[in-house]
């Protein structure tokens, strides 16, 4: 990359994330060498923008606060996102975000260039998002944590009427709940935290040790974690419908589906609600037996009863 400006306005844009960057990834990034980032770091610091250098292993460059900060710089697909992002943002249970994603989407959708605004405005009319309800998280508590992951910093934070010490891995939404996937250091083990349950954390300025999850990711882990802790079932139904046709319904929801003849298929799903079990296979929209487990058979029993109940005095 030969052109000076535009080289810098790249360079801001990498050192905004909130993350220390080391100068032979920066030089990988911008394909240059790192005598040339040093240059470049040089000549943000003579502008009046705060690059911070830290030395060692671990160390490397990043934007901190200061006098003068740079605008916030986006790519097409960035800005894109974000936009969609703060439409949707309603449905994910963070106390104060509806407010404040239009506030957001306003000054945003200001300086859009118009084709981004139509991709935007596109993207909008075509989806829509389904709002929730239960205990929503306070905005400063999930930026927080997320600045600490960054960082790879410890923090304290209450949780339960309890006081903990951890360190931060990843932050995951699930459902209309968000969690915190941490190694506990007074437990000396993982352990996942419901982020709507935490309380004043801070943190410590102390470093997070490398460390690796006991499976492969932490959206992983936290499901794990939900599924260990809570009944779990599995149905055994004979669906009267295509195997083809029945896959369809069930989208991206992972079931296991066996064909027993062209119109016929064999269903087997999981979940760890009966209710859950219950409402897939009526929204299939055709008719099935349940062979397992009994209770689901009993609980579609009872709501069958109560919808003929309430249909009962309509003629």
């Amino acid at each position: 990359m030969t052109d000076t400006p535009a080289r810098l306005l790249n360079l801001l844009s990498l050192l905004q994330t909130p993350r220390e960057w080391p100068g032979s990834e920066l030089a990988e990034r911008l394909e240059v060498s790192t005598r040339t980032i040093r240059r470049d770091i040089d000549r943000l610091r003579e502008l009046g923008y705060p690059v911070e250098a830290t030395m060692g292993s671990e160390g490397g460059y990043r934007l901190v606060a200061g006098a003068a900060m740079p605008p916030l710089l986006l790519d097409d697909d960035e800005a894109v996102a974000i936009a969609v992002g703060l439409r949707t943002a309603a449905g994910q249970a963070i106390a104060g975000i509806e407010e404040a994603s239009v506030r957001a989407l306003a000054k945003l959708e200001q300086v859009l260039p118009s084709r981004l605004r139509y991709r935007v405005g596109a993207l909008g009319t075509a989806t829509m998002a389904v709002t929730t309800t239960g205990a929503s998280v306070d905005p400063s508590v999930l930026t927080l944590l997320a600045g600490a992951i960054a960082n790879r910093e410890r923090v304290r934070f209450g949780y339960r009427d309890a006081k903990r010490h951890a360190e931060p891995y990843r932050l995951v939404a699930s459902g209309r709940r968000w969690y915190l996937v941490a190694f506990d250091l007074d437990r000396d083990d993982w352990r996942t935290f419901r982020a709507d349950r935490v309380t004043e954390p801070f943190p410590t300025g102390a470093r997070s040790t490398t460390r690796d999850l006991p499976t492969g990711d932490a959206a992983t882990f936290v499901i794990d974690k939900m599924y260990s802790s809570a009944p779990r079932y599995t149905a055994v139904a004979t669906i009267h419908a295509p195997r083809e046709e029945v896959a369809t319904r069930f989208g991206d929801i992972p079931v296991e589906l066996e064909a027993v003849d062209e119109g016929t298929c064999v269903l087997r799903s999981h979940s760890d609600t009966i209710e859950w079990l219950a409402i897939r296979l009526i929204l299939l929209g055709c008719e099935f037996e349940v062979h397992e487990p009994p209770e689901l058979a009993g609980y579609l029993r009872t709501l069958g009863a109560r919808v003929t109940q309430a249909a009962g005095g309509v003629g």
